[in-house]
């Protein structure tokens, strides 16, 4: 498979509270999801509700430090797995502050490989 991803990317073990965005809809359904990878980009997460490609749903990401990234996500890629979705987002208008949180994490990641 050709990765086409901009940015590294990470796992980490945290959950995602998304709800979706629509145009004058009062629709805000809370899913939780488990994160497989993240990187100052985007994530990869399961689901188990279905959620719509080319959507823009709001989360909030509970990172390795316990702080919340409030972020934007689009979704790119969808996959169905038996009992639930594999998908694949991209962060839409990511403040590059929260961006170079996940940045940061990566760096003290490689350096503590290097340093073992």
């Amino acid at each position: 498979m050709d990765d086409r991803r901009r940015s590294k990317r990470l796992e980490l073990e945290a959950k995602l509270v998304m709800k979706r965005l629509s145009d004058g809809d009062a629709f805000s359904e809370e899913v939780a999801i488990q994160i497989i990878d993240v990187s100052k980009t985007g994530v990869g997460f399961t689901c188990d509700k279905p959620l719509e490609i080319g959507a823009v749903y709001e989360g909030y990401l509970t990172i390795w430090t316990k702080e919340t990234i409030h972020a934007f996500i689009e979704i790119v890629r969808i996959i169905k797995e038996e009992d639930t979705f594999s998908y694949g987002g991209i962060f839409i208008g990511m403040p590059e502050m929260d961006a170079a949180r996940i940045a940061v994490y990566d760096l003290v990641q490689e350096s503590e490989k290097q340093n073992s």
